[in-house]
């Protein structure tokens, strides 16, 4: 746990690394986050056996989550040059505009377990090519990777300090909001820890971007090639062990095609490999904590109750560590925990439309707003539908994934604001418009 001492030193830290920082060139501060993009590669492996270590994720998963994190460095350090350019616009008569962009300060970073370099590195890499430090509060069971990038942009050539790591209490966090030397902060988390996080930054005046959960619905309709559908149906859901915000969680299919997606479904799900996450071919590790375990079994338990079909799993496995079976529940509807809640584990929810349409509206009928999926044999029907979705990222086709490249976040209790794309850059900086006349207006007459 990190004193008040210690804080208060590496608040100060940040604060001067973050002046020195900004003082650069973009074409200086994307040189040192390609440097960083090399170190996560470098230390690829004693990294993923980190992550596999302390959270349980399957080893092959964190080889690759570390390599698509060196990705955001890498695309931010080949982008920013050109995105953060000083440019110039004319205006009325000699009235000439530039607009530029500043970075804010000091970025409070909230970050959570389950993808414990990915979700840092989408919040961060754009924060610093605009210029700003990092305080880096990564959570409790994860507190080791947060010392792990301290590490590596010190190793990198970042200046000393420009990227802290905290171990703080919610106490502590919610303090560290108002602090004065915190410019702004962005959260991935829980519906609640947002709306927490949220409150505080209002009261301090400090923006905030918010990613937070999902139940994102999965539409299999008319003419969906099936086996398609189950295969990247079954990558979406139970990657991670299924702690995954994107995942999809909730499946939608049209009623002529529900009996044949639940049984091919449940076949492919029955041949996932459950075990030692470091082992090379395990497919699903266990969850990362008891109190996640049981709160998935009592959303089985009462979507049971409620009516719900239970296909498989649906029960902690006996075995060292938090295994949940891979589970599927058929005939979910509104009103039960698995269709209302978002469920944060192995488990994934069937639910029966009667047409396109009423897809749409179940798919719509969730205060969460993160992303969508849809499997249809009609191109063009799938991009109306699309259209109307109520969320950030809609997959046609293939799952939905954040890429480096794309703009990232939900609506509704999914957050607000975008991490990634070229549109991350400028949610922590200050884009500044200068208005001035040209230059002959200021010559002697």
């Amino acid at each position: 746990m990190t004193d008040e001492r210690q804080l208060e030193a590496k608040l100060d830290a940040a604060r001067e690394a973050g002046a020195d920082w900004a003082s650069r060139t973009p074409e200086e501060r994307a040189a040192a986050l390609a440097l960083f993009a090399d170190a996560l590669l470098r230390e690829r492996e004693p990294l993923a056996r980190l992550a596999t270590e302390t959270m349980g994720k399957p080893i092959v998963q964190a080889r690759a989550e570390i390599e698509k994190s060196a990705s955001a460095f890498r695309y931010y350090a080949e982008i920013a040059p050109r995105a953060l350019a000083t440019s110039t616009r004319s205006l009325d008569g000699d009235l000439q505009a530039s607009i530029e962009y500043r970075p804010l300060g000091t970025l409070l970073a909230i970050m959570p377990w389950n993808f414990p370099y990915w979700q840092v590195a989408r919040a961060i890499a754009p924060a610093l090519a605009v210029g700003n430090a990092i305080a880096l509060k990564h959570a409790p069971i994860t507190a080791r990777i947060g010392d792990a990038f301290e590490r590596i942009a010190r190793e990198a050539g970042l200046p000393e300090g420009l990227v802290v790591a905290l171990e703080v209490d919610d106490e502590r966090t919610d303090r560290l909001i108002g602090d004065p030397r915190i410019a702004a902060v962005t959260l991935t988390g829980s519906e609640r820890a947002g709306r927490s996080v949220a409150a505080a930054a209002g009261a301090a005046l400090k923006k905030v971007v918010l990613e937070l959960g999902g139940s994102d619905a999965f539409l299999v309709l008319a003419g969906a090639d099936i086996d398609e559908s189950v295969r990247v149906g079954i990558a979406s859901r139970y990657q991670n062990a299924g702690q995954s915000c994107i995942a999809a969680k909730r499946f939608i299919v049209e009623a002529p095609l529900y009996d044949r997606f639940c049984e091919r479904f449940t076949a492919a799900a029955v041949a996932l490999r459950v075990g030692d996450p470091f082992d090379e071919a395990t497919e699903i590790g266990p969850m990362a904590r008891a109190d996640l375990r049981r709160e998935l079994d009592r959303q089985v338990r009462e979507s049971v109750a409620k009516g719900a079909r239970l296909l498989l799993g649906g029960k902690a496995l006996d075995r060292p560590g938090y295994f949940y079976a891979p589970t599927l529940l058929a005939e979910v509807r509104p009103g039960m925990p698995a269709f209302d809640d978002e469920t944060f584990g192995p488990l994934a929810a069937i639910v029966r439309a009667e047409n396109a349409n009423d897809a749409l509206a179940l798919a719509n009928r969730s205060r969460y707003g993160l992303g969508a999926t849809i499997f249809s044999g009609d191109s063009e029907r799938a991009r109306e539908l699309a259209a109307a979705l109520e969320v950030g990222t809609v997959a046609i086709g293939t799952m939905v994934a954040s890429d480096p490249r794309l703009p990232f976040g939900g609506v509704k209790a999914s957050g607000f604001g975008r991490e990634l794309g070229e549109i991350a850059l400028f949610e922590f900086a200050n884009v500044r418009a200068i208005r001035f006349r040209a230059e002959r207006s200021f010559r002697a007459r």
